[in-house]
């Protein structure tokens, strides 16, 4: 990434963090446009819950599968939760699990205890205890 992206990109972080949705927008849309994960995944949360805009579950959607499949790990558990859920997509557990496994193999504990849960409960994977208390466990919880 050259300086002038990195500068545009850290510009529409600072814009989405302080919720100038709009700017944001404005400064993250062509990046995203270009196969930036992170402004993938930022426009993603922004069109799935109309900040700065209208919501389209569509194209937020398209923005954080694309994000998600380029390895960003926050956008692979926003992915999940939106099979999860059936937001924008036909529920889906077992795709869910999918998305939730490969952010957990990054490090997101959110990810981590969500497919415990879901092991735990029998939700997209076989119900299994054994490996629910596996990942309870790798996720920080005392059983």
């Amino acid at each position: 990434m050259n300086a002038d992206m990195e500068m545009s990109l850290n510009s529409g972080i600072a814009a989405f963090e302080t919720k100038q949705f709009v700017r944001a927008y404005d400064l993250l849309e062509p990046l995203a446009a270009q196969g930036n994960s992170e402004a993938q995944y930022r426009l993603a949360i922004m069109l799935q819950n109309g900040l700065g805009m209208s919501a389209s579950l569509d194209k937020a959607v398209n923005y954080m599968k694309t994000a998600a499949e380029q390895g960003h790990p926050l956008a692979q558990h926003g992915l999940g939760f939106m099979y999860m859920e059936g937001e924008g997509v036909e529920k889906n557990g077992a795709e869910a699990a999918k998305w939730f496994t490969l952010a957990a193999e990054q490090g997101l504990l959110g990810s981590l205890t969500t497919l415990a849960s879901m092991y735990e409960q029998g939700i997209g994977v076989a119900q299994n205890s054994e490996e629910a208390k596996r990942l309870y466990k790798m996720a920080g919880f005392e059983l």
